[in-house]
């Protein structure tokens, strides 16, 4: 039975990569309706989260997040999640996208069991059209 709704969440303080990532997503043919959330900061992202706590139509079914970012990084939204992860009652499913090649980053998404990938921008269309069809 196919979604009749997907939403998509980007956690990324580039503007032009925000861009970027909607159109193709937008682009990328499905069998479902497709929602994209944008926030540029890790803080606004779990602000909305938690205050989507208890409408689950609300919460995002993907998160794309990047780490370094100003006012509340990746890393530090992730601590956060992990607190409210628990109060969600939807299964979130999300990706590191992120520009940062540095091993020490790519081996510390090991300690988030919450994270499934790790992506190095740019992404290609093809990469995320699996993302969409793994969920």
């Amino acid at each position: 039975m196919s979604k009749t709704k997907e939403t998509f969440c980007v956690i990324d303080d580039d503007l032009i990569h925000q861009f970027i990532i909607k159109k193709m997503i937008a682009g990328i043919p499905a069998d479902f309706e497709k929602n994209v959330l944008v926030f540029s900061n890790g803080l606004e992202a779990i602000t909305y989260l938690k205050n989507a706590i208890s409408n689950h139509d609300e919460l995002p079914d993907i998160i794309l997040l990047d780490i370094n970012m100003p006012i509340m990084n990746g890393w530090q939204f992730l601590e956060q999640y992990k607190s409210i992860f628990p109060s969600l009652n939807k299964k979130i499913t999300i990706y590191i996208l992120s520009s940062s090649d540095n091993p020490h980053d790519i081996a510390r998404v090991k300690e988030f069991k919450e994270v499934s990938g790790y992506f190095i921008k740019p992404i290609t269309e093809n990469e995320l059209e699996k993302l969409m069809t793994a969920i």
